[in-house]
């Protein structure tokens, strides 16, 4: 009895080392922020590998539905409005599944958080689908990667890349309507964001006089900020006043060397050499 009571103990220690080992995962997890719009998007997903199989038509089976990844389900977190396709999507936290075909993808926005497998997957819970033509590319990618690429201030791709396939969904967010009515809202009380609206007006294309006055403003403001002083300089060549805008250049580099800033003195030699 003593003798099964010792292998008893000896075997729970070697399980209890066992249970200790940790070990790469075979499909590591990615999470990712990327700053979109006024807010940002957050990606979950596992990332499994090529590892010499046929990976769509066959490890990836065509039309049927795939949890876009391995282990975990893949998520999505928008921190503000989207528009994915003609659909809004209101801020929150969704599924990303896709049904992968020879020709085109339908990819997938749900309601359901868990779906690992095509079983637990509840149509009715979709939220958005939009068909992508997927596009083969020359580098053949090891690891399956979902990223964010082409962004602008209100548009951005999703782009799903695994071995020699890659495919992108546009997404778009209402940044003009929300900009223009924190400026409206803003400039009516005493602490005024004249250089920020100046540069959002002089970088959309919208009236360079009313960014001038408030680059002025914002000048006057902080007389010794070069890099206020610069991108007025900006505005006052866009408007075709290259004097002044010489001489707004020529004080915003005398300013930047007094501060001992050497990227404004190079923009400002940059832009003085473009007014010649």
């Amino acid at each position: 009895m003593k003798k099964l009571i010792l292998t008893a103990v000896a075997a729970c220690g070697f399980l209890l080392s066992e249970a200790q080992l940790k070990i790469p995962a075979p499909s590591p997890t990615q999470n990712l922020v990327q700053d979109f719009g006024l807010s940002n998007i957050e990606l979950s997903y596992s990332r499994p590998g090529v590892k010499g199989r046929v990976i769509f038509g066959d490890l990836v089976p065509y039309d049927k539905v795939w949890r876009t990844g391995a282990n975990q389900a893949t998520t999505l977190k928008f921190g503000d409005d989207v528009m994915i396709g003609d659909t809004k999507i209101p801020a929150g936290k969704y599924g990303l599944l896709t049904i992968p075909g020879k020709k085109e993808w339908t990819v997938i926005l749900t309601k359901q958080l868990d779906v690992t497998s095509p079983a637990a997957y509840n149509e009715a819970m979709d939220v958005v689908r939009v068909v992508a033509i997927p596009q083969k590319i020359k580098e053949n990618v090891e690891t399956f990667t979902i990223g964010f690429t082409d962004i602008t201030p209100n548009t951005c791709n999703l782009a799903l890349t695994w071995d020699n396939t890659t495919v992108a969904v546009p997404i778009s967010t209402d940044v003009e309507t929300k900009v223009m009515a924190q400026i409206d809202q803003l400039m009516n009380k005493d602490n005024r964001p004249y250089f920020a609206a100046a540069m959002y007006y002089m970088n959309t294309g919208k009236d360079l006089k009313t960014a001038l006055d408030w680059f002025d403003k914002a000048a006057a403001a902080q007389p010794n900020a070069f890099w206020v002083e610069h991108q007025r300089a900006n505005c006052l060549a866009k408007l075709g006043k290259k004097e002044d805008a010489r001489k707004a250049a020529e004080k915003s580099k005398a300013m930047a060397m007094a501060a001992k800033n050497d990227d404004y003195v190079r923009l400002n030699e940059k832009l003085l050499e473009e007014l010649k």
